[in-house]
């Protein structure tokens, strides 16, 4: 009997508590503080690229696509692959893994993109243990259902589900924030997107982004943007900003590009950024799933070096000569629909659907997007042939630009790819499936052609490198 009435009483002060709308108020971004980085670029400026540091040979950059814990997955096989992958650069050995400037990440590729550029090779003896083989989708949903402290969080009109997520993943970056990472003055930079709910435009984590609405990136949690990056409409709830635009001085350098007579791409981005000036009017940006508008993650990265107008232009601030290979490593980690609907003559149900709609509609925007990088790639090769001709250019005369793609469609093993591409898009995936997609990342950047053809660009210049040293040790030096 006693049993019983606790059990009532448990059970009604539940019911209070899930009644009471709670006040709670989640973290919010900070007005730009006086200690925070001035931007050097606007928006329009390829984030890679930063004056302040010293110029390296190789310019090169790594998307990590959405895809849960999928996609986390086999990014971390095309990483492994990329730091096997040693060679010699101006007489040092490294490998190419070290030589990337910008690591990009949208949705589940933001987690791994994140915890690269928090903890560098940590990541390939941790990642696995504090992320990939959590259960940290059962841990959430136990968070969000049976715990009373954030059911009543919840209940708040200002608490989301995201919010609940963000919380989790704060434990997986350590507390880490933007400004820690600045801190730490490491030369991976980091590009986090989300998708701005209310435009469908790009809401990238960067201090040029932030300077938009004179916010300060330095305290944002790294978590709360992969949170946000990651917040797939519907499952989860958006993440809000706030926007503080007109309450600091707007960069000289946007003003001026704006009175330019800017291309297409130029002028999108103009657009975009514009969208951010009237806080009266939009005081709060929602943000939602960075695959919404781009599951690569590259898209913006594209627009930039068009909107800049040429390629000397994007790479103007490089020392002449100093730009050896320009390096994009896009990695796509979507998997095929559940089920093949046209197989059948029966109505497609409701899950179907938006399986479809995903994965087989959606993958339209993604082979699109994949098409047109190939194109720009192209394009920037031909001017490349000519810029690095032109005196006090800042191309090498061997100047060269490598695009690859890597995805698990492009395995060759096609039993392997069969196994892949059939895991389900989750933040939490079995051992086993972590294991297969960890492999199945290292071959197929092992398997591009691509990938092999810088290989055997790098591993020649590292030869001309030792043949010109060798060369300059040997010639007789003339008597003091």
């Amino acid at each position: 009997m006693l049993s019983q009435r606790v059990r009532a009483l448990l059970l009604c002060a539940a019911a209070l508590l899930l009644g009471a709308c709670s006040s709670v108020r989640p973290w919010i971004n900070q007005p730009i503080a006086a200690a925070s980085p001035v931007p050097s670029s606007t928006p329009m400026m390829v984030p890679v690229l930063d004056a302040r540091e010293p110029a390296s040979p190789i310019v090169a950059a790594v998307t990590l696509s959405g895809g849960g814990a999928r996609a986390a997955a086999f990014g971390l096989g095309v990483l492994e692959e990329l730091k096997a992958t040693q060679f010699e650069l101006e007489g040092r050995p490294t490998t190419l893994l070290d030589e990337v400037g910008l690591v990009s990440g949208v949705s589940g590729g933001s987690i791994l993109a994140t915890y690269y550029a928090a903890f560098g090779d940590e990541v390939f003896a941790r990642f696995e243990r504090d992320f990939l083989l959590v259960n940290f989708q059962s841990s959430l949903i136990r968070d969000v259902l049976l715990t009373p402290h954030t059911a009543y969080q919840l209940s708040s009109p200002w608490y989301g589900r995201s919010n609940t997520l963000a919380r989790q993943l704060d434990t997986v970056f350590r507390g880490k924030t933007f400004g820690d990472l600045r801190a730490q003055h490491s030369r991976r930079r980091l590009l986090v997107t989300a998708t701005d709910l209310s435009t469908g435009a790009p809401f990238e984590f960067t201090h040029e982004q932030f300077a938009l609405i004179c916010s300060d990136l330095d305290s944002v949690p790294l978590s709360f943007a992969v949170a946000a990056s990651s917040s797939v409409p519907l499952l989860l709830s958006p993440m809000t900003v706030k926007n503080y635009a007109g309450s600091c001085p707007a960069p000289a350098a946007l003003n001026a590009e704006q009175q330019a007579d800017p291309n297409l791409s130029a002028r999108l981005l103009q657009l975009i950024a514009g969208a951010y000036g009237n806080a009266e009017e939009r005081p709060y940006i929602h943000l939602v799933d960075g695959g919404v508008v781009d599951n690569l993650g590259v898209r913006s990265l594209l627009d930039r070096a068009v909107a800049a107008g040429s390629l000397s232009a994007t790479f103007g601030g490089r020392p002449p000569g100093s730009v050896h290979k320009i390096v994009l490593i896009s990695v796509n980690s979507e998997r095929d629909t559940t089920d093949r609907i046209d197989q059948s003559d029966r109505v497609p149900s409701t899950s179907q659907v938006m399986d479809s709609l995903v994965f087989g509609a959606g993958s339209r925007v993604t082979t699109e997007t994949t098409a047109m990088m190939n194109d720009v790639a192209q394009r920037l090769s031909a001017e490349l042939q000519a810029a690095r001709k032109l005196p006090g250019s800042p191309f090498a005369a061997d100047a060269e630009i490598h695009v690859i793609n890597v995805s698990l469609r492009d395995l060759q093993d096609a039993s392997l790819r069969h196994a892949v591409l059939r895991v389900p898009t989750a933040l939490t995936i079995s051992p086993g499936q972590v294991r297969e997609l960890r492999t199945a990342g290292r071959m197929a950047l092992r398997g591009s052609a691509a990938f092999q053809r810088l290989r055997g660009s790098l591993n020649e210049s590292a030869v001309l490198t030792a043949q010109e040293t060798t060369s300059e040790s040997a010639a007789p030096r003339s008597e003091p």
